[in-house]
């Protein structure tokens, strides 16, 4: 079966930004791939339902954020369930880069909190842009991007403060 028509083209354009959108959600580079590519394949799916004067970006960005809640609601519950001994975690060196660290500690925000800070400092959407890919009011994602700004400078520290926002 070939590909919608524009379908290919727009994945050569805008893929490699769906890419790093996804990254920045899940926090790992093959969880990405696959939150990516299962995004992609509905979007083909549903690629007749765009109007021509609709940017497709839009419809795959928020596929791509609610997959990676999704997924990180199940990673969630999973980590609920007990296991034998702890599991071990990994304590960044002295000299790990700000890019990982910023990374690890996007990776303890919970789910939403993740896709506001994605959406709003990543990808430089506005407060309405990022309300209306996660299908919430511009008052959430303000509330959730304080609360995960707290977090991030609780655990990063005064050295990287403002590098994550004011």
């Amino acid at each position: 079966m070939n590909p919608p028509e524009g379908f290919a083209e727009f994945v050569a354009a805008r893929g490699t930004s769906l890419l790093r959108t996804a990254y920045l959600a899940c926090g790992s580079q093959d969880e990405a791939e696959d939150v990516l590519q299962s995004a992609l394949e509905r979007a083909c799916r549903n690629w007749h339902r765009l109007r021509e004067d609709v940017a497709p970006e839009p419809y795959v960005r928020k596929i791509i954020v609610n997959l990676a809640i999704s997924r990180g609601r199940r990673r969630a519950i999973l980590r609920m369930i007990p296991t034998h001994s702890p599991p071990d975690r990994a304590v960044p060196a002295a000299d790990v880069e700000l890019r990982q660290v910023l990374m690890d500690g996007l990776r303890t925000l919970p789910p939403r909190q993740r896709a506001v800070v994605v959406l709003r400092y990543w990808e430089d959407m506005t407060e309405s842009q990022t309300a209306q890919v996660l299908g919430c009011s511009v008052g959430t994602v303000k509330s959730q991007a304080s609360k995960a700004l707290v977090r991030l400078r609780a655990l990063l520290g005064e050295e990287v403060t403002g590098l994550v926002g004011s």
